[in-house]
């Protein structure tokens, strides 16, 4: 049987951890926002940033997401003139995303965005803390995904 005092606990975590949740996305999507960028976009553009020409399913395992969320991810980023999709060479039954120069353009600034609202939503907290919370979370991660 749960404890009272342990049920509290979990109550308060995911109270506080909801409301944290939904501040840093509405901070993030206004932030990302300016630059015709929608959350969770950036990090296909910080991928791509990185190894540009990935298929949807090279994407999909690195980002721990599902194909079907990147195919739709890239048709609006697609639309949006953030990338071009292109058939493999060798294979055409696959495709590949590569980075607009729209895209390698707003890169950096999503990136400072990223930076500066991490930095907002950290303000005040040791490294020692920071390290914590990053160590609590990804546990946090961890127990969920099992």
């Amino acid at each position: 049987m749960i404890s009272r005092q342990y049920t509290r606990v979990v109550s308060e975590f995911l109270t506080l951890f909801t409301r944290a949740s939904k501040l840093a996305r509405a901070a993030a999507d206004e932030a990302y926002g300016r630059h015709g960028v929608r959350l969770g976009q950036n990090l296909l553009l910080a991928a791509l940033a990185d190894e540009d020409g990935l298929t949807p399913g090279e994407l999909a395992q690195r980002l721990q997401v599902s194909t079907p969320t990147i195919v739709k991810m890239a048709g609006r980023m697609e639309s949006a003139g953030l990338l071009t999709r292109r058939r493999d060479n060798k294979d055409a039954r696959l495709v590949r995303l590569y980075l607009s120069d729209h895209g390698r353009a707003v890169h950096g600034p999503i990136e400072d965005e990223r930076l500066r609202l991490q930095e907002r939503a950290l303000a005040g907290l040791p490294d020692e803390q920071r390290r914590q919370l990053d160590a609590a979370l990804a546990h946090v991660i961890r127990n969920l995904e099992d």
